[in-house]
């Protein structure tokens, strides 16, 4: 019996010293501070602990500055933030490194500086998480990139692009779309569960921007029909919200009817009763919807409304009255009544 108590004691003064033992210190570099990624770069920083570091850069220095002095200023807990003037100065020390960026060659130019830099030893592989709309055959591209710098399994590249728009990334609510090994998702998760509330596996890498981009062709096809509907009940004399109404307990039910519906007053929260402001923007709609068609044309997939509506996008953004606003603008485009 005695020797049975030492063994329990031995056991539990071990596991003691397992509990006080020091966190291992992690580094984070976050490149690409626009409207999506300055919050998320905000929520991942509050959320990770005091010993951690996060390095900011984005091309326009003072977005990095601007957030590491709010940071300062609003005395927010979390890791702490340091601006840095590359890339590569970024992610140098980094364990995971994210990316935020807009178009496919801003990240193959990102991915090349950081490649082509000195990256210091880390105790445990880098994770590369680019959460970018961008094609998946650019993504194929960096991945492979990643791989061949840095061989042995010593630089993981995934895709998870997210949905949630602005309000979503400033509430930290956003929904990702990881493509990635079974290997990593654990980890990737771990991180973008601290920007967002849901991490949906969609397979090896790539496959997290290929389920993106068949929704966003979706939506902007989706957007294009709701304006349309709502112009036309609007124009044979139908009251908007009762309109409205009727769609969203029918089968034209979806997310621009009854979330982002264009009719200004209709969904007080929707930036069509914000001039159109805050929203999703026709400019990124219409590059996802170029995206989309690319990627449909690698993949020998026919998309025979994609044409129709890509022109839609383009000309409306080209008007005065619709150029940087909300993709449901669209409603005006046509010619609706506000």
């Amino acid at each position: 019996m005695r020797t049975v108590s030492r063994i329990c004691s031995v056991a539990r003064t071990q596991r003691r010293l397992f509990s006080v033992t020091s966190r291992r210190l992690d580094n984070y570099a976050f490149i690409g501070l626009g409207q999506m990624g300055y919050q998320m770069a905000r929520n991942l920083q509050s959320k990770l602990a005091p010993t951690d570091t996060i390095r900011l850069f984005d091309i326009n220095k003072g977005a990095a500055e601007t957030l590491a002095q709010e940071l300062k200023i609003q005395q927010v807990s979390g890791a702490a933030a340091q601006v840095a003037d590359s890339a590569i100065e970024a992610s140098r020390e980094a364990d995971t490194v994210i990316t935020c960026l807009p178009e496919p060659q801003h990240v193959k130019s990102a991915y090349q500086s950081i490649l082509e830099g000195r990256l210091s030893a880390r105790s445990q592989p880098r994770l590369f998480i680019d959460c970018s709309t961008i094609d998946p055959s650019s993504s194929h591209e960096v991945a492979a990139a990643v791989s061949s710098a840095l061989p042995g399994g010593q630089g993981n590249f995934v895709d998870a692009p997210m949905s949630g728009g602005v309000v979503g990334a400033t509430a930290g609510t956003l929904t990702f779309m990881l493509g990635a090994p079974d290997s990593l998702v654990a980890r990737a998760e771990l991180v973008l569960l601290r920007m967002g509330k849901r991490v949906l596996h969609c397979g090896p890498q790539g496959a997290g921007l290929s389920a993106k981009l068949a929704n966003n062709y979706l939506l902007a096809i989706e957007n294009i029909a709701t304006a349309e509907a709502m112009n036309l009940g609007v124009r044979w004399g139908l009251d908007p919200k009762v309109l409205a109404n009727v769609i969203n307990v029918s089968t034209g039910k979806c997310w621009p009817s009854e979330v982002n519906n264009p009719v200004p007053g209709v969904v007080e929260t929707s930036p069509a009763s914000r001039d159109y402001t805050g929203g999703f923007g026709i400019g990124l709609m219409r590059k996802d919807l170029r995206l989309a068609i690319l990627a449909a044309k690698e993949a020998d997939a026919k998309l025979t409304l994609a044409d129709k509506a890509s022109e839609v996008y383009e000309t409306a953004e080209k008007e005065d009255r619709c150029k940087g606003r909300d993709f449901s603008v669209v409603y005006r485009w046509l010619g609706g009544k506000e």
